[in-house]
């Protein structure tokens, strides 16, 4: 059982409320938009780190990072990159890899807005964490938490951080 902390759009900001919440997952994914190191930097001093890079990120953060990030843990494939869409909106870059080979979890960020879908049509969850950070027009602060068990993604928690 992998215990994972979701969050993107961190645009360089990184508080205690964040650090506790990675204290207490076992991974943490950041899904683009970092903004610096030193926010990836952290949180690796706590937990394993996996990330993609967003549209702000800059070449330094490119060369840590890759641009999508296709992985398995434990039984369930995963595919996250920054700018995604979502269900059945997704981005033409994205879309023909996706309906070719699709995962079970399909993460992306840059929206700031939480999204958690179902896809139906190509039996995909979709999850997109809002943003944690303070640049932006969301209004809310948002992560997200879940288990993955073996094949199964449970107990999906929605973590609001409070006002931007």
């Amino acid at each position: 059982m992998t215990k994972i902390l979701l969050l993107s759009d961190t645009h360089s900001y990184l508080d205690g409320t964040i650090i506790k919440y990675a204290r207490q997952a076992d991974e943490v994914w950041h899904a683009g938009d970092i903004g610096s190191l030193e926010v990836t930097d952290t949180l690796r001093s706590i937990k394993p780190v996996r990330a993609v890079y967003g549209n702000i990120d800059d070449n330094i953060i490119q060369k840590e990072f890759p641009l999508d990030n296709r992985f398995k843990c434990e039984k369930v494939d995963v595919y996250m990159t920054h700018i995604g869409g979502y269900p059945p909106k997704y981005n033409p870059r994205t879309r023909r890899g996706i309906k070719e080979n699709p995962p079970k979890l399909f993460i992306c960020g840059h929206s700031h807005i939480l999204k958690v879908i179902w896809d139906k049509a190509l039996n995909i969850l979709h999850m997109n964490p809002g943003a944690c950070g303070k640049h932006g027009f969301h209004q809310v602060r948002t992560m997200l938490r879940f288990t993955i068990d073996g094949n199964d993604i449970k107990d999906l928690e929605v973590i609001e951080l409070g006002k931007r």
